[in-house]
């Protein structure tokens, strides 16, 4: 399995490096590149019952060798007529002499194609052809990448069942298992997913691998859950979220009390919480963390809550100083502008306990940095730390609980595979009096319109954002470019009034500046990138106008127009946009139908698939080759059973039927860096 690709017979060091472009460098490694789609060779229809315009297989003898006509510079055809016997039907190649050369009268071959013409005269053009001693089949279809195409990638895999025949027979799944959840051998999974003998033999095939693999991902995840928790010395002895409810100015949703609850009982036990409160923008998650803190510190504890920004952390400092006024709380703020002299104190104060929630950008994971009694670690906005960042603040603890939070609907499911090691909070309404966005979708010749619309709002003393897809124009010069846009708005639209730029490329400084000022209201249009997508509170922005629009995915644009309706003004979101696919058509009707980002992040998972939802791969998750969570619920929850019930009897995967098991769940995990599933 393990025999470098290039030893493949017909493969050598040049074919070699066209398959490591498509992830494949070993002979086990290409069993596993299953095919994307399968053409069915194997349903013959007569010429007579050929369904028009759908994909179908004729067998068919030439009634003649292929005419050549010449139709102009560059376009010759290759004319012939085929019978099955009882009719007949014309076949026109386009500029294919290597196909035409190969059609001999007399001889019977396969077309796949679709036919055209009417019920007198039938006719299919540009078919694939093959002889018909081929024999009739399912053929698979491989991705491809130049040099490489699937009919030469179909030959390289099976003379790879063939060498490694005895090696199918090695079964990673007991016996038991596979009889348990009716799922066919790896040798027959194997040798039908890549040649189906039919269609039932595909599904049979399809069950047993992505049962497979999601058993393999989930083992590892569930590991991975079980080794972050060990004993912990910070257990909650006291439940104060009465006192901390009585304080407040406001009363908690139904799903934030539930949230909160749902913390204390895990920090009630003597091992730490791993949690994720994932909501909507506006769901309240800041509540849940200051309920959760609140608690710890009334504990004897200390409180630490990372963003990734410093105007996101003195956001949330002034929002906990406001939530928690009055409770004798000391709240703390350390970020990297900090003058030497106030680093110091505050580093002095929450070594000695005197600070009991510090709040902070990546300086908190600083060596500096050391606590008295560290009891909680909160981390906001995960996706833009990785998992190492969250355990080095973690590290300054004894074992410490750790909530984090996520503005990212993304549905239940899927959070499971993300957030493989940490339980699920949904906030799942949002507080009494938050106003829904108004969203409408405009073509660019209605763009000065919706700018007289912007110009109305800033003399009302309003702000807006707009955003554009790219910094700077490079190959895809249809796309309006965020620095030239700017420009362009400065000496016209908004000629006279405060603009500011935002963009990805701007040095941190710089971005906090123009953050600060568009806060203040010292700049009234804010022109950005996606950069603004996880951005602060500005209860005064009102309008979200989005160039291009079909240019960013569901939850991108849920995200982006979270960015208004954060106050007490009615807000308005306009996507500016001239596409006309279905795809992109149907994801700005979902944007104007719902403001709900879980509904959202279930129809964005319908049509993109979880590979592109949520950039798995910047979570160093491993990646999946053939199951999909779209599709595939039932047999995850299968999976999910089977994984449970195995570390139930086996925790650490040491019996002798789970050794394949164990060893497949490391090889998954260490290609994503992860050591210590031993």
């Amino acid at each position: 399995m393990d025999m470098p690709l290039r030893y493949l017979k017909g493969v050598g060091e040049r074919r070699a490096l066209q398959f490591e472009r498509l992830g494949v460098t070993t002979a086990g490694e290409l069993l596993q590149f299953y095919p994307r789609v399968y053409e069915d060779w194997s349903n013959i229809v007569t010429i007579q019952d050929a369904p028009f315009g759908q994909t179908c297989c004729i067998k068919a003898v030439a009634l003649s060798s292929p005419v050549e006509h010449l139709v102009r510079k560059g376009m010759t055809l290759y004319k012939f007529a085929v019978s099955d016997g009882s009719s007949t039907m014309s076949v026109t190649l386009f500029n294919n002499k290597y196909a035409a050369a190969k059609i001999k009268a007399g001889g019977e071959y396969l077309f796949f194609g679709q036919v055209g013409g009417n019920f007198t005269s039938r006719k299919m053009a540009a078919p694939l052809i093959e002889q018909a001693s081929d024999g009739l089949r399912i053929r698979p279809i491989y991705r491809q990448t130049g040099g490489l195409n699937t009919k030469f990638i179909e030959k390289c895999v099976a003379n790879c069942l063939k060498i490694l025949d005895s090696e199918l027979d090695k079964d990673i799944l007991p016996a038991s298992l596979r009889q348990q959840y009716g799922l066919c051998t790896h040798r027959f999974a194997i040798e039908n997913i890549h040649f189906p003998s039919s269609a039932q033999t595909l599904d049979v095939a399809r069950k047993r691998l992505i049962f497979e693999e999601l058993l393999i991902l989930l083992l590892g995840l569930l590991r991975l859950k079980r080794r972050s928790r060990g004993k912990s010395t910070v257990i909650l002895r006291q439940d104060f979220t009465h006192r901390f409810k009585k304080n407040l100015p406001f009363s908690l949703t139904n799903a934030q009390c539930r949230a909160l609850e749902e913390c204390i009982t895990d920090m009630s036990r003597d091992r730490p919480m791993s949690r994720l409160v994932q909501g909507d923008v506006g769901s309240g998650k800041t509540a849940v963390a200051a309920g959760t803190a609140f608690n710890v510190v009334k504990n004897g504890y200390q409180a630490a809550l990372m963003a990734p920004t410093e105007i996101l952390a003195e956001q949330h400092a002034k929002s906990l100083n406001s939530l928690l006024l009055d409770s004798g709380i000391t709240i703390g703020l350390l970020t990297g502008s900090l003058k030497a002299s106030e680093k110091r104190n505050i580093l002095k104060k929450l070594g000695q306990g005197e600070i009991d929630i510090i709040i902070g950008t990546h300086a908190l994971l600083s060596e500096g940095v050391e606590f008295e009694r560290l009891g909680l670690v909160i981390t906001d906005e995960q996706h833009r730390f990785g998992v190492s960042q969250r355990a080095s603040l973690a590290a300054k603890g004894a074992n410490p609980h750790i909530l984090v939070m996520s503005a990212t609907p993304i549905p239940r499911t899927l959070a499971l595979i993300v957030y493989g090691d940490l339980d699920v909070s949904v906030l799942d309404e949002l507080p009494p009096g938050r106003q829904p966005v108004a969203t409408y979708v405009i073509g660019s010749d209605k763009r000065e319109r919706a700018f007289n619309y912007i110009k109305k709002h800033i003399i009302g003393g309003r702000q807006a954002y707009i955003v554009c897809p790219l910094v700077e124009n490079g190959e895809e010069s249809d796309l309006a470019s965020a620095k030239e846009y700017f420009q362009k708005l400065a000496n016209g639209s908004f000629g006279g009034y405060k603009l500011g730029l935002l963009h990805g490329r701007m040095k941190s400084a710089e971005k906090e500046n123009v953050m600060s000022d568009f806060v203040n209201n010292r700049i009234s249009v804010l022109i950005a990138t996606t950069v603004i997508e996880v951005g602060v509170d500005v209860p005064n922005a009102v309008l979200m106008v989005i160039e291009n629009a079909e240019r960013f995915g569901l939850a991108q644009l849920h995200q982006l127009r979270g960015r208004v309706g954060r106050g007490q003004y009615k807000s308005t979101c306009i996507l500016i946009s001239d596409a006309k696919t279905p795809d992109a058509l149907r994801r700005l009707k979902v944007m104007c139908s719902t403001n709900d980002g879980f509904k959202i992040a279930e129809e964005d998972l319908k049509l993109r698939g979880p590979g592109d939802f949520f950039g798995r791969r910047q979570h160093g998750l491993p990646e999946l080759k053939i199951a999909d969570l779209s599709c595939d619920m039932q047999l995850f929850n299968q999976a999910q059973q089977a994984a449970r019930s195995i570390l139930k009897n086996d925790p650490k995967l040491t019996k002798p039927e789970n050794g394949a098991l164990k060893q497949e769940v490391r090889r998954l995990f260490l290609q994503v860096g992860e050591q210590g599933l031993n």
